[in-house]
Order: C-alpha cells, then sequence, then structure tokens
C-alpha cells in the first residue's frame, strides 16, 4: 500500500502534496508563492495537520542536508519561519519541536551558511509570543552550541566574525524566549550562566584587543557594522536589565571567575568596562572578601573598579546596603595594616610563607581609600552623614569604651589604623554640603574627632584639622587660606560670606568652647611644622567666616591673644620656630579679622603692630616664618610691647563699636578635662594640675582677679582624709539622735518638737510680711521715720478711680 502511494502522488496525503508544491524544480528560483500560500491556508484550515506538516518539512529538511542541496533547504526554512509567524493554535508545540529539531540540525552542521542560517530562524521564532504554554521543551542544546559559537576560531576572519555574532543573536534570543516564562527551564541556573555570560565576555575582550589594530577610513563603516563587542554588551545589558534580585548573584559569579582565570584585575581596563556595563553589587565585594589574601595588586584592581564603579548613581544600582558596602572596605583596609607589620598573611613568617611587600600594601590602601570616597560621592547627605558617623565609630581611641592594643606592635598598628580610617573620613567628608552644622557635626562625632586631636601624633593631627575644616567650609573659602600671609587688603580674596544661621548660632554656643580648646591646645604643640599652622590659620578664618557672630569674634580674638601670651611667656619651653610660628599665626589672624569687622581703630592698631614688625621684627610675621628657609630669631625674650598686640587696646577700641569689652578684657583660659589623657603625654602617678579660673561676673571693671586654686596629689589626698572625718562625725550624730528619740520621756520630746514647729511659724510669718504687700494708694506715699517713704494703704471701696474707668 505504501509502495503505491509513493508510486502514485495522486495518493499521497494532500499536506504532504501542498509540502512538495512549494520546492521549485530549480532551488535557485526560490520558495514558490503561491504554493506557499495554499500551505498557509491549508494548516490554519486544519491546525491538527501543522504537526504532521512540520514532520514532513523536518523529514525533507535533513534529507537534503545529507545530500548537500542547500538551495532546498533555505526553502525548507523560509516555509517554516512563515508558517510560525501565521499559526498560534494549540497545536504549534508539536510543530515547534520538529521546527526546534530542524533547527539544531543546521547547528550541527560544520558549514558556516547553515549555522548562520539556523540561528537566523531560531531568532525570529524567539521574538514570537506563543499562546499556549509547553511544559517539555529544552533550550540546554542551543545554549551550549551557541556559546561554542561565540567562541569560533575560523580562519577566514569575516566568516568568524559572523559566527560568533550569530552565537550572541542565539543567545540573547534563548535568554527572551526563556526569561519570563516560569514553565520553561530556568535559564538563571548556574549550568546555563557559566556558559553564557563567559562567552559574551569573551567577544568583549577579544575585540578589544583587535580594535587596538586600527582599520583603514574606508573599511571602517563596515567594520563598525559588524562589531561583536557591541552586540555582547547589548546581549550583557539585557541579561542583567531582566535579571531578578534573587538572580544577580548567579549571572555575576561567572563575571568574577572569568576575570580571575584570565588575570585580569591587574591591568583593571577591560574589569572597569565589565562592571560599568553590569554597575556594581554585592558580589564584587564579597568576592574582594573571598581574595582578601591574593596579592596586593590583584586586591588593588579589584577596589579600583569598585571605585570606577562607583561612579553609576546608587539609586540605579542593585546591591548590598550602604554600611555594609563600607564595613567591607573598612575591613580590607584593618586586614592590609596586619599584612603589612606582619610581614604575610598568616600572621607569622614560616617556610613556604609569602612575603609580602610593603609598597604593594600601601597601594591597596590608597586604592581603598580612594574607593570610599568614590562611593560617598554618589550618596545623599544624609547617608553621608551616617557613613562618616560609621567611620568615625571604627577609630581606635585610648579610652575606657574603645581599648586600644599594647606594645609596640600593638601601638603601630592602633596609629597605622587611625591614620586609614582618618584619611578615608577626609575622602568622605571632602565636598559634603550640609546647611546644619548641627546635623552635620553632632556631638558624639565631634567628641571623638577632637579627642584625637590631643594625641601626640602630628600626622593625625593633621588630619584632624583637616576634616574639620572640610566640614565647617560650605562655600569653597578654604583654598584661599592655602598660605598665611598679611594682606593689606582681603577684597582680593574674594570671599563668600554669609550671614550666621539660628543653627549655627546653636551650635557655637554648645560647641564653642570645646572648638576653642582644642585650637588653643592644638597650637603648644612642639612637633607642629608650617603644614599644622597653615590648617590652624584656615580653622579660625572659616570659623570666622562661615559660624561667627559677635559673641563668636570677641572669643576667637580672646584665643589668639592667648596664644600669643603663650609664645612670650613660653611656659612649654617651645622651640624659637614655634613661638615664632604663634606670633605669625597670631598676626595673619588678627589682620583678617580687623578687616572682617570692618572697625576702623581695630584695623589702624593691627597695621601699626604689623607695620612696626616689618620694620624691626620680621621673624615674628608669616611671610618670614612660613617660608622654604625661615629667617627667625635665636633670642626672643626680650619682645618690646610695641611688637605685641595688647588686650587693653583692643578691647578698648571694640568696646567702642559696640562689643563686649568686659569679655575683651578677660583672658582666655581653657578649661581642662578628662579628656586630656588620651594625649597619653601624662601617667597616672604624675601630678595634674588643674587651673580653676574663678571670674567675678558682678564686678567685670576690676582688674584683680581671685588667685587660682592649685590642687595637686597632695591637696587631693587631704581632701579625701577630711571627708572621712565629715562622714564620722555625721554618722555620731545621727546615733545620738536615733538614742535620744529612743530613751528620752514623751514630754522632752514634745517640748523640743513644739519649740521646732513654733520657730518655723515665726519665720513663715517673716517670709509672708516680707513678699505679700497691701496694693500702692493712688493718692500718694506718706513718709515714714528716717524720711523713708511708705506707701498708704486705703480700702478698695474709697478708692477714687478716674472717670475713664467708669464705665
Amino acid at each position: 500500500m505504501y509502495g503505491v502511494c509513493g508510486c502514485c502522488g495522486a495518493l499521497r496525503p494532500r499536506y504532504k502534496r501542498l509540502v512538495d508544491n512549494i520546492f521549485p524544480e530549480d532551488p535557485e528560483d526560490g520558495l514558490v508563492k503561491t504554493n506557499m500560500e495554499k500551505l498557509t491556508f491549508y494548516a490554519l484550515s486544519a491546525p491538527e495537520k501543522l504537526d504532521r506538516i512540520g514532520a514532513y518539512l523536518s523529514e525533507r529538511l535533513i534529507r537534503d542536508v545529507g545530500r548537500h542541496r542547500y538551495g532546498y533547504v533555505c526553502i525548507a526554512m523560509e516555509a517554516l519561519d512563515q508558517l510560525l509567524m501565521a499559526c498560534h493554535c494549540q497545536s504549534i508545540n508539536l510543530f515547534v519541536e520538529s521546527f526546534l529539531k530542524m533547527v539544531a540540525k543546521l547547528l550541527e552542521s560544520e558549514k558556516p551558511n547553515l549555522q548562520i542560517l539556523g540561528t537566523n530562524s531560531f531568532v525570529k521564532f524567539a521574538n514570537i509570543e506563543e499562546d499556549t504554554p509547553s511544559y517539555h521543551r529544552s533550550y540546554d542544546f542551543f545554549v551550549s552550541r551557541f556559546s561554542e559559537m561565540c567562541h569560533s576560531s575560523h580562519e577566514d576572519l569575516e566568516i568568524k566574525t559572523k559566527i560568533r555574532m550569530s552565537g550572541i543573536k542565539g543567545l540573547q534570543g534563548v535568554v527572551r524566549k526563556t526569561v519570563n516564562d516560569e514553565l520553561q527551564a530556568n535559564i538563571w541556573d548556574p549550568q546555563h550562566m557559566d556558559k553564557i555570560v563567559p562567552s559574551l565576555l569573551f567577544n568583549l575582550q577579544h575585540v578589544e584587543e583587535a580594535e587596538s589594530r586600527s582599520p583603514s577610513p574606508l573599511q571602517a563603516p563596515e567594520k563598525e557594522k559588524e562589531n561583536p563587542a557591541e552586540l555582547a554588551e547589548r546581549c550583557l545589558r539585557e541579561l542583567l536589565g531582566r535579571a531578578a534580585f534573587g538572580n544577580i548573584k548567579n549571572a555575576i559569579k561567572p563575571v568574577l571567575i572569568h576575570l580571575d582565570n584570565h588575570s585580569l584585575w591587574e591591568p583593571k581596563v577591560f574589569a572597569i568596562r565589565c562592571f560599568k556595563i553590569i554597575m556594581y553589587s554585592i558580589q564584587l565585594l564579597s568576592h574582594l572578601d573571598a581574595n582578601s589574601r591574593s596579592a596586593a595588586t590583584v586586591r588593588a584592581g579589584i577596589v579600583e573598579v569598585l571605585s570606577e564603579a562607583a561612579v553609576i548613581a546608587a539609586t540605579g544600582s542593585v546591591g548590598p546596603t550602604v554600611l555594609e558596602m563600607f564595613n567591607t572596605l573598612l575591613r580590607q583596609l584593618r586586614l592590609s595594616i596586619d599584612y603589612a607589620l606582619t610581614g604575610s598573611y598568616d600572621g607569622a613568617i614560616s617556610l613556604g610563607t609569602k612575603i609580602i611587600k610593603e609598597h604593594e600594601e600601601r597601594m591597596f590602601q590608597e586604592a581603598v581609600i580612594k574607593t570610599i570616597g568614590s562611593f560617598a560621592s554618589t550618596l545623599p547627605t544624609y547617608q553621608r552623614s551616617e557613613v562618616i558617623l560609621f567611620i568615625m565609630s571604627k577609630v581606635p581611641l585610648p579610652s575606657l569604651h574603645h581599648p586600644v592594643e599594647t606594645g609596640r606592635t600593638g601601638e603601630n598598628r592602633n596609629r597605622l589604623t587611625q591614620i586609614m580610617l582618618l584619611k578615608s573620613l577626609l575622602q568622605v567628608s571632602t565636598g559634603f554640603q550640609c546647611n546644619n552644622m548641627m546635623s552635620a557635626l553632632p556631638s558624639n562625632f565631634l567628641d571623638r574627632l577632637l579627642s584625637t586631636a590631643l594625641m601626640e601624633d602630628a600626622e593625625i593631627r593633621l588630619f584632624v584639622l583637616e576634616i574639620l575644616i572640610s566640614f565647617i567650609d560650605r562655600h569653597g573659602n578654604r583654598h584661599k587660606f592655602s598660605t598665611i600671609s598679611t594682606l593689606s587688603d582681603i577684597s582680593i580674596l574674594k570671599l563668600k560670606v554669609d550671614k550666621c544661621s539660628r543653627q549655627d548660632t546653636i551650635f557655637m554656643k554648645k560647641h564653642s568652647q570645646q572648638l576653642y580648646r582644642h585650637i588653643y591646645l592644638s597650637c603648644k604643640e612642639e612637633t607642629n611644622i608650617q603644614k599644622h599652622y597653615e590648617a590652624l590659620y584656615g580653622l579660625l578664618a572659616l570659623i570666622s567666616i562661615e559660624l561667627a557672630n559677635e559673641e563668636v569674634v570677641v572669643d576667637l580674638i580672646r584665643l589668639v591673644l592667648a596664644v600669643q601670651d603663650v609664645a612670650q611667656v613660653n611656659e612649654e619651653n617651645l622651640p624659637v620656630y614655634n613661638r615664632c610660628a604663634l606670633y605669625a599665626l597670631g598676626a595673619a589672624y588678627l589682620n583678617l579679622i580687623s578687616q572682617l569687622t570692618t572697625v576702623p581703630a581695630f584695623c589702624q592698631h593691627i597695621h601699626e603692630v604689623i607695620e612696626t614688625r616689618k620694620k624691626e621684627a620680621p621673624y615674628m610675621l608669616p611671610e618670614d616664618v612660613f617660608v622654604e628657609r625661615p629667617r627667625l630669631s635665636q633670642n626672643l625674650d626680650g619682645v618690646v610691647i610695641e611688637f605685641l598686640f595688647r588686650q587693653s587696646k583692643i578691647s578698648e577700641v571694640l568696646g567702642g563699636s559696640g562689643y563686649n569689652s568686659d569679655r575683651l578684657c578677660l583672658p582666655y583660659v581653657p578649661q581642662l578635662t578628662d579628656e586630656d589623657r588620651l594625649s597619653k603625654r601624662k601617667s597616672i602617678g604624675e601630678t595634674i594640675s588643674l587651673q580653676v579660673e574663678v571670674e567675678s561676673r558682678n564686678s567685670p571693671e576690676k582688674e584683680e582677679r581671685v588667685p587660682a586654686e592649685e590642687i595637686t596629689y597632695e591637696t587631693l589626698k587631704k581632701a579625701i582624709v577630711d571627708s572621712v572625718a565629715v562622714e564620722e562625725q555625721e554618722r555620731e550624730r545621727r546615733r545620738q539622735v536615733v538614742e535620744k528619740f529612743q530613751k528620752a520621756p514623751f514630754e522632752e520630746i514634745a517640748a523640743h518638737c513644739g519649740a521646732r514647729a513654733s520657730l518655723l511659724q515665726s519665720k513663715l510669718n517673716q517670709i509672708f510680711e516680707i513678699t505679700i504687700r497691701p496694693p500702692p494708694s493712688p493718692s500718694g506715699t506718706i513718709t515714714a521715720a528716717y524720711g523713708q517713704p511708705q506707701n498708704h494703704s486705703i480700702p478698695v471701696y474709697e478708692m477714687k478711680f478716674p472717670d475713664l474707668c467708669v464705665y
């Protein structure tokens, strides 16, 4: 029967006859369109035959491929494409199986044209939205085959480019077809992502290397049209754009493995390009932790990639919380410090241990600090404030709540950690803009920051001053005070000055004395160099511009005059350079503040002293002190009064302009607190003298001051002994009172209590007589004894009121 049907075409099934009719005798003539329309109409009219049509087309295609009749192969694929586009019935699933079988057959072929033909058909199929779901369809073969095509190494460069582009398009089609269909195989599984992502990265990397060979101008347009790198980048963006938060891990992990396997962290150019595409995420941070024992150059490359990726706005990124990112970076910073100190990754050097190069670790630390600044620059103000508090909480301080390590190694580790964290804090604070200083410098942060300003290390103190300057400078004036000078006209600086706001006034009322105290103590440090004095000058100038009202100006002038007294009296035995620097610092600041206050008499006094110093004592001016080779005087003990700014004269001229002259007359004396022990300059056994200043508020015009009480170890010991004696006397008195009430007769106790009650009543009567007085008489007053006027009381009903009070 089957043989008869094969010989007699009229007895063949209709769908086979329709399929055969679409093929011409000569394949170069192409698809017979009229017969193709008949086949399409038949498939739409009898959808149950669609699977048989597909099976028969598949049979013919496989036979033609085997016989190398590639013209008929192209006609068969064109017919399949048209049927796919036209039919969306429920029976299409069986037809799709035949279609995918034919596509797979083409992809298995060694002919590049057949591979490209099969890929194009699959891409068309991927763009079709099916009406009915499929429960058993698999795309594993296509993922593997398309990934293999992406790595094509054909001898012909043009054919190789076409095959790779077809592979990328095929992967893009697989992603589009499966990513949103829950019934399909999960394309986000590691077995698929480990093939798709490296294939895309391979084309990105390969073409990037080939771009170094610049094409000729005539060939450039064609090259641009056929660029696998651009197609791979679009496909990678689409892949990550479709990824949910739970799937992003599987998509990014192959990227990290690819960069590791091909050693692409050290040049870091390609790694930066990749992460600018995929944006930074938690996987890169966790990958940094996983590579914590890798070479410093590798870790530095990972961190620098993070820094470049941070340019992308944080609001559009997929990744961890802000504090988690900074916590990871700070943890890596501490590990790097330990590696640099111990010289190995295991904490001890043994046989086979990899020796660490200190300069490489230093390079890594600088990369981490730069990355912290890059991340912070993308954050809004409120998140930046949280990061600032978070970093400051990690700085080790020698206090009860923040114990530090002891020993030489511990001190080095503490010092390096403090320096690195403060440098990170300086990076975060750079460019920080906050209108409310109470929010920018909260109490808990300011207390810890200023505590580090009392440490012995000069580098740490300099970082603290620069951090304070970054916070206070809100109008970009800090660079205008980078050099200390006595300008005769500060208008050339073009300073941006705004009126002090209410919030700034509240901040200064709360924290001004704390700031003044630390500035004063910082000026007295022997290890200060030119950079310290420049930072102190910038801090004083910025406080005067950003946060100053009349009260703050008065206190700042008192502070600078006290610094002048430090240089003059020299109780600290400061070197000659430090004393000259303090004189010069005072001259530069008073010159600035006198021109800011615009009080002519004040400006004249400051100008006269500066001119006198220029003629007779130039070593007391910044132009001779803060230079590469300072010109100093070997004898500063005989400084005449004409060289000094006089407090009495300044208080006189400013008092006439409305400033508080009484406060200006009082010398500035800082109040020392328990915080000073953080400087670690004095041990517990040493004698600590605290100068307690007693100022008379009622008589500020008196020039005589109450002598300060010196509290030493002996006075403290005596106070403790006296307090013990007082406690013994109080205990004995209480025992006698209890014994009296237990043993004395009732009449005696009653008489004692009655006497106390009558005494209390008499005192109350006296108080009532003083506080409760009768209303004054409208008729006037009468004169009592000793010529003192006394109010005469008249009953209310006898009082005479004016006519206006009568209604």
